[in-house]
């Protein structure tokens, strides 16, 4: 039998551990369960969502064939995930279908995770009618929410969303998860601010240097309770932790880790040159989290939609939207892009080699990818046609059960049934419908 949040802090405060230590302790199948041997009861789903904008090059990432019993074939902008290819699930012809107000920006970044409508408003994008938030809760939350129902499957944080270079703006071009109608969630894009959250509770001061001395001698105390593989894992994770209050300290000595504000156009995002540091150090943030069990649902979106990131350490000095604007003819700007999309295929594939080499706690067997649903998405199909058509869904991990190693063509159905297969992977098997009703009458869809 799992015990409870609360018997956890009880049995911690018998030990003669504060409050300070849960964050380093509290996901450890030592401490959660009476019977350890329970590994049923230990086994966790995860859901990672990672985000990246203006659209993708399709002959660079479509596969020539699509089928059930083909193996997939990795064209050259998945290359850095082709070490994981026998755990990826490649979906084309899943459409976003919802249209009405807002340009296909707008409706392609916020209900790209909705599957709804936005609603009335006053922000005007560069067509059609003005626009406000999305009307509903996106999936992520969705699943946060079936998750915190339950107490087996309850977490300190519910969800953690992570930015990096996202401007300091609100808007629907800049949020893509919803807690419900009107509810946009901005995404935390400063390390140093997400190691605060999850640890700063461990002191009453402004610096977070010096928070693993604070509670060395309780994880000390601790240590004497745990099995040898949480030892394991407690060390492992103490070792990550000053690894990152080294790495954020260091940065924040060099420079400012959020991207500087644009000084005249709104924009022009001229994004800091530490933009691939701090992408690592969120990604080593958001492993820690989840192999501590402070979340099972997290997102990482990087940038926006319209973003105009400058990459300057891909040698990349326009801006990224301006770039996917250029006709598939302009050889430089295709090239360019192709490096863009092949940084944002590496980052992920640090995430998944990430999950990959951490084992799975609880004794079940595997490692954390096994039990993790990674969802990488975009808001469009192709940056220079604006198309919410074939927008590119890569799925890599065990965490809901699909059959992978292929690349599916679904011909051009709702992405609501997408998202109500990944809801019913995950165990909310009660959800009828997702978003806009009318795009889930057909069901969820067969990744089986």
């Amino acid at each position: 039998m799992t015990l409870s949040h609360y018997n956890r802090r009880d049995f911690l405060r018998e030990l003669g551990i504060g409050a300070a230590a849960l964050p380093f302790l509290a996901g450890l199948p030592s401490l959660r369960a009476a019977n350890s041997s329970n590994t049923a009861a230990l086994s966790r789903k995860r859901l990672v969502i990672m985000f990246s904008p203006n659209g993708t090059l399709p002959k660079e990432l479509w596969p020539n064939q699509f089928g059930a019993d083909i193996p997939l074939e990795i064209k050259s902008i998945l290359r850095p995930l082709d070490p994981y290819r026998e755990q990826m699930l490649l979906l084309k012809g899943v459409n976003n279908k919802i249209r009405g107000d807002g340009d296909g920006h707008m409706r392609g970044m916020s209900c790209l995770l909705t599957a709804t409508e936005l609603n009335p408003g006053n922000i005007q994008g560069g067509s059609d009618t003005p626009a406000g938030w999305a009307s509903g809760l996106s999936i992520d939350q969705q699943i946060r929410n079936f998750f915190q129902s339950r107490k087996e499957t309850r977490t300190r944080f519910g969800s953690l969303e992570f930015g990096v270079a996202v401007p300091n703006r609100a808007d629907p071009w800049t949020r893509m998860c919803y807690a419900g109608d009107d509810k946009p969630i901005a995404p935390l894009d400063n390390p140093g601010q997400m190691f605060q959250k999850l640890y700063g509770g461990a002191q009453d001061r402004e610096s977070i240097a010096g928070i693993l001395d604070y509670v060395r001698e309780d994880l000390r105390r601790a240590t004497r309770k745990l099995s040898s593989e949480d030892r394991a894992l407690l060390e492992e994770h103490m070792q990550l932790v000053r690894k990152l209050e080294q790495d954020i300290e260091a940065a924040r000595n060099q420079n400012e880790l959020t991207h500087p504000e644009p000084e005249v156009d709104p924009d022009i995002e001229l994004v800091n040159d530490n933009t691939p540091a701090i992408s690592r150090m969120q990604i080593d943030l958001l492993v820690n989290a989840l192999a501590n069990d402070m979340t099972r649902v997290a997102s990482l979106q990087y940038m926006r939609s319209v973003g105009q990131a400058r990459m300057r350490w891909l040698d990349v000095q326009e801006g990224h939207h301006s770039l996917s604007h250029e006709p598939d003819k302009n050889l430089k700007a295709y090239e360019k892009l192709k490096r863009i999309n092949l940084w944002f295929a590496g980052e992920l594939a640090y995430l998944v080699k990430r999950l990959a080499d951490t084992p799975e706690p609880g004794r079940v067997g595997g490692n954390m990818l096994d039990h993790t649903q990674i969802i990488w998405v975009n808001e469009l199909g192709k940056g220079n046609s604006h198309t919410l058509s074939n927008i590119p869904f890569v799925l890599i991990g065990g965490g809901a059960g699909f059959k992978t190693n292929r690349a599916l063509d679904f011909k051009g159905v709702p992405h609501n049934r997408l998202w109500l297969s990944l809801a019913h992977a995950m165990g909310d098997e009660k959800l009828q419908s997702f978003g806009t009703e009318k795009f889930s009458v057909d069901g969820p869809l067969d990744l089986s």
